[in-house]
């Protein structure tokens, strides 16, 4: 088996292929509508403001490490990019801001400014970049066990030492200096505010960041119970698409929205029904589902790192120790003002043109929210059982596809079962047409790809119809049993751990069929996604 290798010279430096021109720049940028994301504070206590103030801080200085974990050239790219003042320059700023490097997210990740490598490397700055699979595994197997632990987990990165041979430095070192800053922070607001599972949180995540013990202070966020919810640390994977073992840094400071909030209650009291209900053998399910397991609803006042390039995060769901999962379940965040944006600026006009004019009609706000949240609540169910490591880089994007359809399964189940208003239409239209949304980030990146192996499953099983017109629409009579079955094989290779069957089915799926490109051809003057704008 040949063995690829991630060796710079054979990331051939952008140097002489031509480089986007203004014009070109301008029309990058443009693909990110404006949103002011609006935020009321009125409501907060003067030690809360205060604190919101040092909370604010500490993520930008997450910010940073982000931006040294996405590249090792970043910092000093921006500062040349900072001093050309033209039109030129300042598009070109302003697009590296955008995607926290010289690489577009839209675009496969490829290169938009001059003297950079032609794509953003697989393992971004987590790995030397003349590491290979094949030298990393050799390495990690004469480990002893605790250390090979350590090695794929979450908060160490690779590094060659003095003899060329590989090394591991854990985060609170690689990172130590910018690290402690962000700890004082935390401690420092959490002095401020008078919320007692806040400042649990705040003082516990600072210490996880001075050793790299994550499992208490994740614990405490389970808990937070406070008008502001932050979530800052390391977190998510996608950049490691070497593997898949790596976590970013990413934070988001967040106001609660309380009367949303308890709207969303119904739908945790009856995940452990869903989780019963899978079409999975019962030896795979989890009987005893986390009651501790929180939804927040929530309002975005700044997100940073790996939570705020490219693509917005509209919701997550987190953390991804599979103990706390396990013993707690986990915490679904929903970004309630992102969603707003995102449905107006950018769902309602990719409706006007896949969908005929009686479905738009169906398109509503309420099942593009509700899924959203069932997504993230799905994530946490099913198997949890080594599931990333088994499936390594085809993980992120089977479990995005795997949370996607079963979260369509949970709110149909909870509309037959009387438990929400039945309001099927609404919800499968609102999703094929979402679904156009989410292609539209490129089959290079996790959510993306998971979706076209969710579309052209559906399409194949007749649920999805493409019309002659080049509109889109759902068979209500197929729609349920096809969801079912994508979703029985979806967790039945997460349960198995199949990396055969996943690769497989992405592989044959998990692409643009001519008729999707045709449609995602019709959108290309749509703006894709939101660039926040602050209202504070």
């Amino acid at each position: 088996m040949r063995v690829k290798r991630y060796a710079p010279f054979l990331f051939c430096m952008a140097l002489l292929a031509a480089m986007p021109n203004l014009n070109e720049l301008n029309r990058m940028i443009s693909r990110f509508a404006p949103a002011e994301l609006k935020v009321d504070t009125s409501g907060l206590s003067s030690g809360d403001r205060q604190a919101l103030g040092k909370l604010i801080e500490a993520a930008r200085v997450i910010d940073q490490i982000f931006f040294v974990q996405r590249w090792s050239g970043n910092a000093t790219l921006r500062a040349q990019l900072v001093k050309d003042t033209s039109a030129l320059g300042n598009a070109r700023l302003h697009y590296f801001d955008l995607n926290k490097g010289p690489w577009s997210d839209l675009d496969a990740h490829e290169a938009f400014l001059p003297a950079v490598p032609a794509r953003k490397l697989p393992g971004v700055n987590f790995y030397p970049e003349d590491m290979t699979k094949e030298e990393f595994e050799s390495w990690a197997k004469g480990l002893p066990a605790a250390r090979q632990e350590q090695a794929r987990g979450f908060f160490t990165v690779i590094r060659r030492g003095t003899d060329r041979k590989l090394t591991m430095v854990p985060y609170s070192k690689a990172y130590g200096q910018e690290l402690e800053r962000a700890a004082k922070l935390l401690e420092e607001a959490a002095a401020l505010t008078p919320h007692t599972t806040l400042k649990d949180f705040l003082k516990l995540r600072a210490q996880a960041f001075r050793t790299d013990d994550y499992y208490a202070s994740d614990v405490a966020w389970m808990k937070l119970d406070a008008p502001i919810d932050v979530t800052i640390g390391p977190y998510e994977t996608y950049n490691d698409e070497i593997f898949g073992y790596k976590a970013a840094f990413e934070a988001y400071i967040t106001l609660r929205d309380d009367k949303e909030t308890a709207k969303m209650k119904s739908f945790a009291d009856h995940i452990q029904e869903i989780e019963n209900n899978l079409p999975l053998d019962p030896k795979f399910k989890n009987p005893k589902l986390g009651a501790l397991a929180p939804i927040r609803v929530v309002n975005e006042v700044l997100a940073t790192g790996d939570g705020a390039h490219g693509i917005r995060t509209a919701a997550f769901n987190l953390p991804n120790d599979e103990r706390i999962v396990r013993a707690m379940g986990s915490k679904r965040v929903m970004l309630k003002n992102v969603q707003e944006a995102k449905f107006s600026k950018i769902l309602q006009p990719i409706a006007g043109r896949v969908l005929s004019p009686e479905d738009q009609k169906q398109l509503s706000f309420d099942s593009f929210f509700s899924h959203i949240l069932a997504h993230e609540m799905t994530h946490g169910i099913g198997p949890q059982n080594g599931v990333r490591q088994s499936l390594k880089e085809l993980h992120s994007a089977m479990e995005e596809a795997k949370a996607d359809a079963t979260g369509l399964f949970m709110l149909q189940y909870l509309f037959d079962h009387k438990l929400l208003p039945a309001a099927e239409r609404q919800l499968y239209t609102t999703f094929l047409a979402s679904s156009f949304r989410t292609l539209r980030f490129g089959v290079h990146e996790a959510h993306g790809r998971g979706m076209a192996l969710q579309f052209n499953y559906l399409l194949d099983k007749g649920a999805f119809i493409a019309k002659p017109d080049g509109t889109f629409a759902v068979d209500l009579a197929k729609i349920k049993g096809a969801v079912r079955g994508l979703v029985g094989d979806l967790v039945a290779v997460e349960a198995t751990g199949d990396y055969a069957r996943a690769k497989k089915m992405l592989e044959e799926l998990g692409v643009i069929r001519p008729p999707l490109a045709r449609a995602l051809e019709k959108l290309k003057d749509l703006p894709t996604d939101i660039e926040p704008v602050r209202a504070l």
